[in-house]
């Protein structure tokens, strides 16, 4: 194989295996790409058995597997692509195929996101969008664009104090922990359902919630906090005495826009003559949410401006819409 054609066979199964990891839509695989390649390669059944190791049989998914419904779905598509330039049907993959047949379906899966320094991050997620009562238990695009935007500026994170406000799954805190050296680190929420899943998700990460620092002085001491923007106490919030504050994807009804606003408002009153930074991240989904947001942030006498866009797409989202994330002043 000429070093050209090893190079774009390797792109396309790093394409396959992060977006399998990440559990992504099948639609947006490269099929179209890899029947091309089938069909013009005289290994092309070692590409499609390359391509099943690095996806339902990645060590990763072995470990904490996406949902079987998904999995089924996506071995039944690798099959039509055998079937189309091949006679004879593929013995690994059907028996990939009555792995997951046989398997024990769940309201539970997994979505792993590989770093650049190659960790992996990995979360347990509902397999509904809304669970529970709530949307906290996946991750949303947001999330993806503020850990893309803190691994590329991990300066801002290092040997600091970082609270997120709404951490829903997890993702953006477990990349920045992995990633950026935080000195401490505090997931919050309020939903009870969401706090378990965070608490869950931190230790499959392999951190500890731990009252004390971890010997390794390059892991964070991380919490995870239950707060209520509305109803927490001014000693609660002087307590987090943050360096710098995050949100992602947490701007989606007006209420909760104006209680973000006056959590904010009342976290810098309670800083102790510290500013905290602080960097909302947000899918522009309604106009009329963000305008609500910037006119809340004007009448509280919060500056803000918008960060650049980073260059570096590291996550496999589909990135439809809008996404950016403002810097505020406190």
């Amino acid at each position: 194989m000429a070093p050209e054609e090893r190079a774009e066979t390797a792109g396309l199964l790093r394409i396959f295996e992060r977006r399998f990891l990440a559990a992504r839509a099948l639609r947006s695989f490269p099929w179209q790409s890899l029947e091309e390649k089938l069909r013009c390669s005289p290994e092309s059944e070692q590409l499609l058995l390359d391509i099943l190791q690095k996806t339902v049989r990645h060590p990763v998914c072995t470990r904490h597997p996406p949902s079987n419904k998904y999995t089924q779905s996506f071995v039944l598509e690798l099959i039509k692509k055998h079937e189309a330039v091949h006679t004879e049907p593929s013995d690994e993959l059907y028996e990939a195929l009555t792995e997951v047949l046989t398997a024990e379906e769940s309201t539970r899966c997994h979505r792993s996101y590989v770093l650049p320094s190659g960790a992996v991050v990995t979360l347990s997620e509902s397999t509904a969008i809304v669970s529970h009562g709530t949307t906290g238990l996946v991750t949303w695009d947001a999330a993806l664009y503020l850990a893309e935007w803190a691994i590329e500026n991990p300066a801002t994170f290092a040997h600091r104090t970082v609270l997120e406000l709404g951490s829903g799954a997890g993702l953006t805190g477990l990349a920045i922990c992995k990633s950026c050296r935080p000195r401490a680190y505090i997931f919050s929420d309020c939903h009870s359902r969401v706090l378990r899943q965070l608490r869950e998700n931190v230790g499959l990460n392999g951190f500890s919630l731990q009252p004390e620092p971890a010997a390794d002085t390059h892991t964070p001491l991380v919490t995870v906090a239950h707060l209520d923007w509305d109803a927490a106490t001014a000693p609660e919030l002087a307590a987090f005495q943050p360096d710098v504050i995050i949100a992602a994807d947490v701007l989606y009804c007006p209420d909760v826009t104006r209680s973000l606003v006056e959590v904010l408002r009342r976290l810098s009153a309670c800083s102790g003559g510290r500013t905290p930074e602080v960097y909302v991240a947000f899918t522009m989904r309604n106009p009329d949410t963000y305008r609500l947001f910037t006119t809340e942030l004007d009448g509280a006498e919060i500056g803000w401006e918008t960060v650049p866009p980073h260059t570096r797409k590291l996550f496999p989202y589909e990135g439809c819409s809008e996404t950016s994330i403002l810097r505020l002043t406190l």
